[in-house]
């Protein structure tokens, strides 16, 4: 309900109310004679861009290219690479829009990526969302398997139903991600090995500081029982984790993240996500841990400008290469 709200909201301000402010400013800034003329002129280019975003800016997919250089990274994998994608919130992508979701899985299988990882957001609202896509999403492949997260719409926490339902729909989702074949990471970790080296890839469930957000990550269970020398690659679908969980609780090297889609709009490198996420898209440093943010396959509304949907393919390098 909250979701639904939401769109309709977002409608409401870009058909009605941002025109309506527009044609104001025309009439207080310009002659009378002009100023009805400028306000059409205004909004037929809102409009216009609106359109744009929707049936062009939303198609659009680029393959971003990261190299992450780290002293603790083992020789054996120097040279590993990740492909990372976010927010695919698949039920956006049906009908017409199914070409998408099998465009995507063929351009990462191209990458012939050492692993791949999903850090979340596979639902709009709810896990009926995700059985048609099955198929296409089970054909994803990499050498030492796909890795998985969920996001905070990956619990339904949208839908107004009851607690009870509410978890039938948690359990059915977490069903839906393992038909596909992935390594679901509910607070886990694996090890990649690599003859005697290895590192690991954790995955915890979701932790955000924002109102309503799921509050399940836990580091500790996350990496128990992991040396604090290995290196880590943490999966953790809200970026807000990693400063105020990640960073003082272990010693995770890089970390990747999404949830933000880069606010599926930008203008000349500004997004108005940056007013709600300190680190919103891109890598961030400190010393040598890092944090990336993906901004995301999809939407829960279709629509992108000025930031287009992305495959992430991370190389990973050790500084101990002579």
């Amino acid at each position: 309900m909250i979701a639904r709200l939401a769109i309709l909201f977002s409608l409401l301000v870009v058909f009605i109310g941002i025109p309506a402010l527009m044609a104001l400013l025309c009439r207080l800034m310009m002659p009378r004679r002009w100023w009805k003329w400028g306000s059409c002129a205004c909004t037929l280019f809102i409009w216009g861009t609106i359109a744009y975003g929707v049936f062009i800016g939303f198609e659009e997919l680029e393959v971003r290219q990261v190299e992450y250089v780290s002293s603790e990274l083992p020789l054996a994998f120097d040279g590993y690479r990740i492909v990372q994608f976010s927010d695919a919130h698949v039920g956006t992508f049906k009908n017409s829009r199914k070409w998408m979701m099998k465009r995507a899985v063929d351009v990462m299988n191209a990458q012939q990526a050492d692993a791949i990882v999903f850090t979340g957001d596979l639902q709009n609202l709810h896990p009926e969302e995700l059985e048609q896509h099955i198929p296409v999403l089970s054909c994803l492949h990499a050498h030492d398997g796909v890795f998985s997260i969920l996001g905070n719409h990956d619990y339904s926490i949208y839908v107004d139903v009851d607690s009870v339902t509410r978890e039938q729909y948690n359990m059915k989702t977490q069903q839906l991600f393992r038909q596909t074949g992935w390594t679901l990471l509910m607070n886990e970790h694996r090890v990649i090995r690599r003859g005697a080296d290895s590192i690991v890839i954790a995955g915890m469930e979701n932790w955000g500081s924002k109102l309503r957000m799921p509050r399940r990550g836990d580091v500790g269970k996350t990496l128990e029982g992991v040396n604090d020398s290995t290196f880590v690659v943490m999966l953790s679908h809200d970026p807000t984790a990693w400063r105020e969980k990640i960073l003082p609780e272990c010693r995770a090297q890089l970390t990747l993240s999404g949830h933000t889609h880069g606010g599926q709009f930008s203008l000349f490198g500004w997004s108005p996500v940056a007013w709600s996420y300190d680190e919103w898209e891109g890598t961030t440093y400190e010393g040598e841990r890092a944090l990336h943010v993906s901004t995301g396959l999809g939407g829960l509304i279709p629509f992108r400008l000025g930031m287009p949907a992305e495959i992430v393919v991370i190389t990973l390098r050790s500084k101990k290469v002579k």
